[in-house]
């Protein structure tokens, strides 16, 4: 009768420790999921309109922090869409409505290699001739811009890093067609009724 205990024992011991090495097993064997960051949304209230963006923060990471960074310290208000050309883009973030450019931070590393293109309701970073030179200007493309892509005809493109998820077809559309004026310098194309972004916030 003890023997038949002992043996019961053992056996339920055996298969406990059995039970916690596969299920030891099974969590070191289960491969982690990362979770994507989730889409951050940026509001611009304009004369002309509110604008929302939705950004890409999972394929253009330094340059979504870039650009939330300025929202946050209040770098947009107060800024005009500067060049607006109907048939391309229209592209603000860089100058007060008295025509004066506003200092910035240091410049980003470029991110065009992301796999988001220029499309039409696309956003993306404005820049010099040096690929790694954007820092607050950014643009919307009104029409489907491949050649803006990665690799671009420079072999850098330039960085997408959001879309308009509201406004596209009211206010950017209301910007994209007002007749413009030139002004020499940054204002060959410039709106002769100033754009100028009122707000910008974080969320809707």
């Amino acid at each position: 009768m003890h023997a038949i205990r002992r043996r019961t024992c053992l056996a339920a011991l055996a298969l406990c420790g059995a039970g916690l090495w596969t299920a030891a097993l099974a969590q070191t064997s289960t491969p982690q999921t990362a979770i994507a960051p989730a889409p951050v949304i940026v509001t611009l209230e304009t004369t002309a309109g509110p604008i929302v963006l939705e950004l890409d923060a999972q394929r253009a990471p330094r340059t979504v922090a870039n650009f939330v960074q300025y929202v946050k310290e209040g770098f947009y208000v107060g800024t005009i869409f500067h060049r607006v050309i109907g048939g391309f883009m229209i592209q603000g973030g860089g100058y007060t409505d008295s025509l004066q450019e506003k200092p910035t931070r240091a410049p980003i590393a470029i991110e065009s290699n992301n796999g988001l293109k220029n499309v039409r309701g696309s956003v993306a970073m404005a820049r010099t001739g040096d690929p790694n030179s954007a820092t607050a200007q950014f643009f919307i493309n009104v029409v489907d811009n491949s050649f803006l892509d990665y690799p671009g005809r420079d072999g850098n493109g330039y960085t997408v890093f959001g879309r308009v998820i509201e406004g596209m077809d009211t206010t950017v559309e209301k910007i994209r067609s007002a007749p413009t004026g030139n002004k020499g310098g940054a204002f060959v194309n410039l709106p002769v009724t100033q754009v100028v972004i009122l707000k910008a916030r974080l969320g809707k």
